[in-house]
Parts: structure tokens; sequence; C-alpha cells
């Protein structure tokens, strides 16, 4: 019998770019965590393999095209679910071996998504400093009630990096005409912007900004999914054609008026805010996918400036491995949909192999083009953050233990449910400013968001 191939054909890797599907990979991977137990086991490893393939299928879809992170997960899930413990324990070993081979060269800290090497390892070195580089640490800060001034020293740390980003913008003023804030969902983009922003005015810089979430056309013009979820998640959700056409209209000092989309019904309505550029003024842009090459393709590079923000944590869980920046940006959107967005947080979390899809193929291959980075991750933010959000992760394990569709979802609740397990709990919210970045996700900001 001829045997037909895997419908899945392409893959998305850790720098964005596409990849031919390769089973061999998965099998070789696996076999390898058999070798490390004992005697390498052929058999096992295809057969594993295979039930990978048939859930990458029910998960994503015949036409999807998952990331090396999806497959890796799903693989380590199967490991689990069939009493494979050991080989399990192994996979996810070898699996962080690679993962610092290729970042760092055998350092002991995880560099990503073309992130520098040398900010990764400072941010490391941070961590260990005071006492944060693994949750650990951070338990036993708690238990000191030094949690007060492990806050003042990260929005001191924070405060400093956004001061750093602003001189370098006051360097080249004479030819920015527009500042660019972007980095991946709930990074703290906002806050940031408006930081940027108040350290500008002081040095005497006139400003003005733009809400680029006002060009999402319509929800129900985005893809949906077979559960009614909608993709929006893409740069092409924004209307990339209007943003362009407004912000030469802008240099050009001419007034245009902005639409405004309300998160809360998904309508967007044209003509609705007025906007005009001075000549000594410059704009400032807070969004997704600002580095994205379309969204500006106007405007000459020369004429902007683009700052990139990330939660680059370097804090080890409790079995050895790194907090993923993607899972810390998770638990803050979570908090922001229901708040803002009309939506509950276990629809986040179904929606998130969306967020974290678009990011790899949207934003992270542009990071190279930043001018700055700047560190958003707040290593007192768990504990905050547990209390608002632990009790919806049993139920949706429990959900989508059975639901191949969901796997993803499963996965991830897994995983985030084990890290907030393990971490104290803070309810006293006093030592957060109102300043704070992390007062845009948890309320009580002195900014208008």
């Amino acid at each position: 019998m001829k045997k037909t191939s895997f419908p899945i054909r392409k893959i998305i890797k850790r720098d964005g770019s596409i990849a031919k599907y390769d089973r061999n990979r998965i099998e070789k991977a696996i076999l390898k965590a058999t070798t490390s137990v004992g005697k390498p086991n052929s058999k096992l490893a295809r057969s594993i393999t295979a039930e990978v393939e048939a859930a990458l299928l029910h998960t994503y879809g015949a036409k999807s095209m998952p990331s090396v992170e999806d497959i890796q997960d799903v693989v380590e899930n199967n490991l689990m679910q069939n009493r494979k413990t050991r080989i399990a324990r192994n996979y996810i070993i070898y699996r962080h071996r690679r993962a610092m081979e290729r970042a760092a060269r055998l350092q002991s800290f995880e560099a990503r998504d073309f992130i520098p090497y040398k900010l990764i390892y400072e941010t490391l070195l941070w961590n260990m400093d005071h006492g944060c580089d693994s949750v650990q640490a951070l338990n036993k800060l708690i238990e000191k009630k030094q949690f007060p001034d492990l806050v003042r020293a990260t929005d001191r740390r924070y405060s400093e990096e956004v001061g750093s980003a602003a001189s370098m913008i006051l360097e080249g003023s004479k030819k920015t005409r527009i500042v660019i804030v972007s980095g991946p969902s709930s990074s703290g983009k906002t806050t940031t912007t408006i930081k940027v922003g108040e350290k500008l005015k002081k040095a005497g810089m006139r400003l003005r900004m733009i809400n680029i979430d006002h060009y999402f056309f319509d929800l129900e013009m985005h893809p949906k999914d077979q559960f009614g979820d909608y993709d929006y998640e893409i740069p092409e959700a924004l209307d990339l054609k209007l943003i362009n056409q407004h912000l030469v209209q802008l240099l050009a000092g001419k007034t245009v008026r902005t639409p405004h989309y309300d998160f809360k019904t998904g309508k967007r309505r044209m003509d609705v805010h007025e906007l005009k550029l001075a000549k000594n003024e410059i704009l400032l842009i807070d969004s997704l996918h600002g580095l994205y090459k379309k969204m500006t393709q106007s405007v000459p590079d020369e004429c902007k400036f683009r700052l990139y923000i990330e939660t680059l944590g370097q804090m080890r869980s409790e079995d050895g491995t790194f907090v993923r920046w993607s899972d810390n940006r998770l638990l803050r959107r979570m908090i922001r949909d229901k708040d803002h967005r009309n939506l509950q947080p276990m629809q986040t979390l179904s929606h998130w192999h969306y967020v974290r899809s678009s990011e790899l193929k949207n934003i992270i291959p542009y990071i190279g083009s930043a001018d700055c980075v700047v560190n958003s991750a707040l290593p007192y933010e768990l504990p905050v953050l547990k209390p608002r959000l632990f009790r919806f992760f049993p139920g949706a394990i429990k959900k989508y233990t059975n639901d191949p569709h969901r796997l993803d979802a499963h996965i991830r609740a897994k995983r985030v449910y084990e890290l907030l397990k393990s971490i104290k709990t803070v309810r006293d919210n006093s030592p957060i400013p109102s300043d704070s970045l992390l007062r845009e996700f948890i309320g009580g900001s002195r900014y208008r968001y």
C-alpha cells in the first residue's frame, strides 16, 4: 500500500522563517530521549511520532503551519500521556540543551527571537543580584518581606531603560518624525509609549499620538475558525493602506480624521478623531506590528525611530526551565481582555495560538530592524497576577483534556498552572506605584489607556 504524505507541509521556525515539515526530526529527538534512559527504541520513537502527527492534525488542521515550539509541546505532552515519564524528562532536557546551544553557546541563560545575547545575559545577572532568578528565590524574597524592595528596584531598572531609549531618540531628533513602540501582545507597549513621551516632552519636544488599534477592520471581516474564534492578530487585520495614507498626509502637515474601533462590539467607525502634525512635532505610534515593513512603508526609514519591547524574563521554574516570555504575556492579556475587551480568560487562553503564530511570522523576523530594545519583564508580577487568574486554570485543564482540537490550550494551561502553583501569592498591591507598567494590566494606573 502506498503511504500517504503528511498533509502539514510547512512549519514556522524560531526565527520566524518557514521550513519544510520533516517528521524525521521529531523521531530523531524522541529516539535520543529513549537512548538516554537505556536502550534506543526505534519502534517507540516511530509510534510516538505518528501519535504526535495525529494530534497536530486534530489541533491545528491540515492546512495549518504549526511552529517548532508547538510541535515540541505536543511531543512532550504525548510522552507524559503515555506514561513515558523518564523519556519525557530527558526529552525536555534535550530540548532545553539544544535551545541553550543555539542561543547562548552553552551559557546558562535563555535567548531567543533575535534579542541580543548581551541584553539577555545582563537580565539574568540583574535577576541573580536581586534574588529573583528562580521561583524558589522569589518565594524566599517574599517570605523575608522584601517584595516592596524588588518592586522599587525593578521599576527603577525599567525606567532607566526607557530613559536610555528617549536619549537615543533625542540624539537623532533632527531627522526623526515618527517614533514607533512595537512588541508582542501585552508586552507593555502603551505604558512604554507614554513614558517615552513624558521624557521627550521634558526635553522640550512636542508630540502627537496616533492609536493604530482604531485601524482594525470590523471583526466579522477576519478569518474565523470552527469554534467561532476570529484571527485578528495578523498585520492584515489592520487597514494598512489607510494607515500609510494618513502617515503621508500627517508628515505633509495635513489634517486627517482617523477611525474609531470599539473592541467590545468589534465595529469600526470612520472619520472620528481629528489629528494634525506640526513641523516641529513627532508622531508616537504604539503598535503590535510597528516593525512590520508594510505598516509604515510610505515613510522613509531615516524618519523613523523603532523601539522594541518584550518581557525578557530570566527566571527558572521549579523544574529548572525558564519561564516562557509568552506565558508571562498571556497572563497579562487574560486580565486585560477580561476587563476591557469583553473576553473571558478561557477565551484568551484558547485564542493564544493565533497570537503566538502571528508573532513568529510577523513580528520576530523584523526585530533586527529595531533601533533599541527595552525589557518589560517585571520579576515581581507573577505573585500579583496569581490571585487574579489561578482559579481559571484547573477548569481549563479539565475542559480541554479530552478535546483533540484544543490540545494547545490544554498544554498551555497545564504549564502555567504548574508555574503559578509553585509561586507564593501577593495580594497587597500597595507597594506597586500608580505609574508602574503592571498597572496597565491590573488597574490603578495614573495613566489613561
